[in-house]
């Protein structure tokens, strides 16, 4: 089962899943997700992850995994409302979780977060022992599941494992949320618009290819017990070099365009991948300009079938 398997990243993994055999079920309110995003032989349950119709589904699907990406992912929203952020990451997540364990579930994997969940950075990379302190309540959101998740394990033997994501970027990414600088770039100079720099674009990200998380996702099926593995690149690149690649990339000559900052904004995110090669056997595969590329031909292929 994979919750918000319509989604970015999610229906990624939802057709790898199915791909490799696996029988697969969705679950997607479809808030941000698209019914087309959907695998061709997934089945597609229409509801919220803290609703009864979840955990119906867990009842009458029996999922031996849950592979949980479904979320409230834009953190200015969980900071101007978190309550709202809690009760769909936190709450959900109990939901799901108390459904797991009555129905047979083996294991759950969570799609955490390697940026939100450590917060400003003492040292970089950051690996798994760094210290988890969050300053957002998105952040908080995916650390409390993450405990909550290794509770569920010491009390009723529900499996897990938590992957710590840096900047996921790739095809199928929003370009209208704001967490997805790749994608409204991409989407804001194929189609002449105006793409704007927050603050001086110095702030660095670590920006890892979709189709590199889902090989993280296919692994943890059968490692990775018990773990929070961060899933990253391990190397960083500022807002203006991004821009830059883009810009050259889709043949647009738009001058560098900085606005104000965001407000507590971390100024670098880059995440060590150590364990994860050492408990999955992963690494990541694409360059940087290799996955902006891919991504960039995909937004081309949308701009033009919305503009025909």
């Amino acid at each position: 089962m994979v919750t918000g398997g319509a989604g970015f990243i999610g229906s990624h993994i939802a057709q790898a899943y199915v791909d490799a055999g696996h029988e697969v079920l969705v679950l997607d309110n479809l808030s941000s997700g698209k019914e087309e995003n959907v695998p061709k032989n997934a089945k597609l349950v229409f509801g919220e992850i803290q609703s009864d119709t979840a955990v119906e589904a867990i009842r009458t699907f029996r999922p031996e995994v849950i592979n949980h990406h479904a979320a409230q992912i834009n953190v200015r929203k969980s900071v101007e409302d978190p309550a709202f952020d809690a009760q769909a990451n936190i709450i959900g997540s109990l939901n799901l979780l108390e459904a797991a364990r009555k129905n047979g579930t083996r294991k759950i994997i969570f799609a955490s977060s390697g940026g939100a969940g450590y917060g400003e950075q003492e040292y970089f990379p950051a690996d798994e022992k760094h210290p988890l302190r969050p300053v957002s309540p998105y952040g908080v959101a995916k650390v409390s599941v993450e405990n909550y998740l290794h509770y569920y394990k010491v009390q009723y033997g529900l499996e897990h494992t938590a992957l710590r994501y840096s900047n996921v970027y790739g095809p199928r990414q929003d370009p209208f949320g704001e967490a997805g600088v790749v994608a409204i770039f991409c989407t804001r100079l194929l189609r002449g618009q105006t793409a704007v720099i927050n603050g001086d674009g110095e702030q660095t990200r670590d920006y890892v290819y979709v189709g590199d998380v889902v090989r993280a996702n296919i692994e943890a099926l059968t490692r990775g017990d018990g773990l929070s593995i961060n899933i990253g690149t391990a190397m960083e690149a500022d807002v203006n070099e991004l821009f830059r690649k883009l810009r050259d990339l889709s043949g647009n000559a738009q001058d560098e365009i900085h606005g104000p900052g965001m407000p507590g904004e971390q100024r670098r995110s880059v995440i060590d991948n150590r364990l994860a090669y050492d408990e999955l056997g992963w690494y990541p595969n694409m360059l940087l300009d290799d996955g902006l590329s891919l991504t960039l031909a995909y937004f081309r292929e949308k701009v033009k079938a919305l503009s025909s």
